[in-house]
């Protein structure tokens, strides 16, 4: 078996979508699990779609996900610079060894010039609508001899250049996730290989680039399914062996639609901003239309890479789920140090105006005490501002739970113990957190849920929530007898 030589070939549109971020991924999963290689090209033949900085923001974020590549372009100090043997990578910088090629087709009966206008060839699809037709190329122009052709170039004609398909005649493929897949050229048309602008289309430039480029194993996105039969001819046309094919199903929303911007998030660059780890995004993403044996739902990528095999990826679209996302992200947070949530979350919190980055510098034991206490409920590094909120500015009692806890009987004489042993201190450190509870236990004899409940409603708001001993330390002395105050007056 030869050298497994795969690759990723985006288009620089914009940024990075979720469904390229599998692709990329599980080919990078299949060249290191085989010891082979993987390559970054960028088809940029669609020049009218092109992105400034969509390069740039492509090579970045496949690298925050992990996913590192052998050949092709790369990034260094701010600059696109290119490696590998089978360069350029970039498909607008390679237009005259398609055109070589284009040449060859033409010169040896497989493709010709095609002289017909863009009305024309509406009217045309128009007509095939209307008479129920598959809408494509009449082949008017298939039959002009190429000496004509060449005259009429001369003359200054534009043209475009097209692939001369066989008539009826089945072309088949064996397809790694969907099996054996046959279409009859009948259905399908006289493909552009070459644009009028002297650019090749998709087709032309990937058949050329995948072969000088040995890449074995083409895996792409389902939508590429109906184009290759085409693709398969024109390996055929030139000679040359045809790589292996791995189509792999879409991404699809819960409403089984193909993910798109009107439902939110879609792009790599979303879910980064909304605080997904990459482990958690990537992790995620893999069980995505495919599973491993064993049903093991967290892996990292050293478990992915070992165990990912194309046999295991479905036909059907993958679902993709925001729900079992938060689930496995929530892991990683879990699993990150404290350390590094805590720097992660900064952006967060003083973009939400709770505090400012000195503020942070100034205290860091407390601001990671602060994220240590919330750290177990996030899903998303988005949500810590939210579920810290309580603990600054003044505190708002709205919880049903909490303001019935505040009016059962027990509760001033629990208030007036906790001011006791708040004013028996200068100011609050972990021990005296630590211990205080059981303090007011012993001066009151109120414990279990009727202690712990109403104290938590009255500083916190909530009923429920994080450490207790956390709370009291963080909000310090005279902010909880404020709130303690608060508490009484709303009895």
């Amino acid at each position: 078996m030869s050298d497994i030589r795969v690759r990723f070939a985006p288009s620089p549109t914009g940024f990075l979508h979720i469904g390229g971020l599998r692709t990329a991924l599980y080919n990078y999963l299949y060249a290191r699990k085989n010891n082979g290689k993987f390559i970054l090209r960028i088809e940029d033949t669609d020049r009218t779609r092109y992105v400034d900085g969509a390069i740039e923001n492509l090579i970045e974020s496949l690298k925050w996900a992990g996913i590192d590549y052998d050949e092709g372009v790369f990034v260094e100090d701010g600059k696109i610079v290119e490696k590998g043997e089978d360069g350029p990578y970039i498909q607008s910088q390679r237009l005259d060894i398609y055109k070589k090629y284009v040449d060859e087709l033409i010169e040896s009966g497989k493709a010709y010039y095609c002289f017909c206008t863009k009305e024309r060839l509406d009217s045309v699809r128009e007509e095939q609508k209307i008479k129920g037709q598959i809408p494509r190329y009449d082949g008017l122009c298939r039959e002009i001899p190429l000496e004509e052709a060449k005259k009429r170039i001369a003359n200054g004609e534009e043209y475009v250049v097209r692939l001369k398909l066989p008539h009826n005649r089945d072309i088949s493929f064996d397809d790694a996730v969907r099996g054996k897949v046959t279409i009859n050229t009948n259905e399908m048309d006289d493909q552009v290989l070459m644009k009028s602008d002297g650019f090749p289309t998709y087709h032309m430039a990937v058949v050329v680039d995948d072969h000088l480029m040995g890449i074995t194993d083409v895996v792409r996105g389902e939508e590429w399914l109906p184009s290759t039969p085409k693709h398969v001819y024109l390996y055929e046309c030139f000679g040359w062996e045809a790589p292996t094919f791995v189509h792999l199903p879409t991404v699809l929303n819960k409403d089984r639609k193909k993910l798109s911007k009107r439902q939110g998030d879609v792009s790599v660059e979303d879910f980064r901003e909304r605080g997904y780890l990459p482990e958690g995004l990537v992790n995620y993403l893999a069980l995505v239309g495919w599973s491993p044996e064993d049903g093991e739902e967290i892996m990292e990528m050293k478990d992915l890479i070992e165990k990912f095999t194309f046999d295991r990826v479905g036909k059907a679209g993958g679902i993709f789920d925001k729900e079992k996302l938060d689930w496995v992200n929530s892991h990683y947070i879990k699993k990150y140090s404290l350390e590094e949530i805590a720097k992660l979350s900064i952006p967060y919190m003083v973009k939400s105006g709770l505090i400012t980055e000195e503020e942070i510098k100034a205290d860091e034991d407390k601001y990671l005490m602060l994220i240590d206490t919330v750290r177990d409920s996030l899903d998303r590094l988005e949500e810590v501002p939210e579920k810290v909120s309580f603990l600054f500015g003044d505190l708002e009692i709205t919880e049903e739970a909490a303001i019935e806890e505040l009016k059962k009987e027990q509760v001033p004489e629990l208030i007036k113990a906790f001011k006791e042993e708040l004013n028996s201190v200068e100011k609050i450190d972990m021990d005296f957190a630590s211990g205080v509870m059981k303090k007011i236990q012993k001066a009151t004899g109120i414990k279990g849920k009727n202690l712990y409940m109403p104290v938590r409603a009255a500083i916190s708001g909530n009923v429920h929530g994080p450490e207790l001993k956390n709370i009291i330390c963080l909000l310090g002395k005279e902010e909880i007898l404020k709130r303690l105050d608060e508490a009484e007056n709303l009895r």
